[in-house]
């Protein structure tokens, strides 16, 4: 099974009292491979990692976020879970804690949705808290019959 997708991301960073959210949505591939599932789709300038690309890795209630290119990390969001993590900015690498308060899996064949809330740290102190809602969808569905496949996020 490969699949040309389309992918709608939204990710919102909460720090203190500001807040930062973006919204992208792009054309990717979407594949299974044992018994996991493949999402994986080229950064743009909105994101600011423009020339990377990202895979997530998707199965047994873990998502596991690759970023290959101008931008090299891997996170992994697992409930309750704390995992140490590996994070490349264009000043240098670091490591990270990343615990995840909830991921929601809702994927089949077809597509679906994923949504992850995570805090981030590093040295560990709190270095912020972060959400992404993610929807795959075939490319060649309609809105409509996407829609009634879906649910909205809050």
């Amino acid at each position: 099974m490969h699949k040309n997708v389309i992918i709608s991301v939204k990710g919102t960073q909460h720090y203190n009292d500001d807040k930062d959210s973006i919204e992208l949505v792009t054309e990717g591939k979407y594949y299974k491979k044992g018994n996991s599932y493949y999402v994986t789709y080229k950064e743009t300038e909105i994101t600011g990692m423009e020339g990377t690309t990202t895979t997530l890795k998707i199965g047994d209630g873990k998502v596991t976020l690759m970023r290959f290119g101008q931008n090299n990390s891997q996170l992994i969001f697992e409930k309750g879970q704390k995992h140490l993590c590996y994070y490349e900015t264009a000043y240098g690498g670091f490591t990270v804690g990343v615990f995840s308060n909830n991921v929601d899996i809702n994927i089949d064949d077809n597509g679906g949705e994923i949504s992850v809330d995570y805090l981030l740290q590093i040295d560990n102190m709190k270095a912020g808290e972060n959400d992404f809602y993610l929807q795959i969808r075939e490319a060649n569905l309609t809105n409509d019959q996407f829609n009634r496949n879906s649910k909205k996020p809050n």
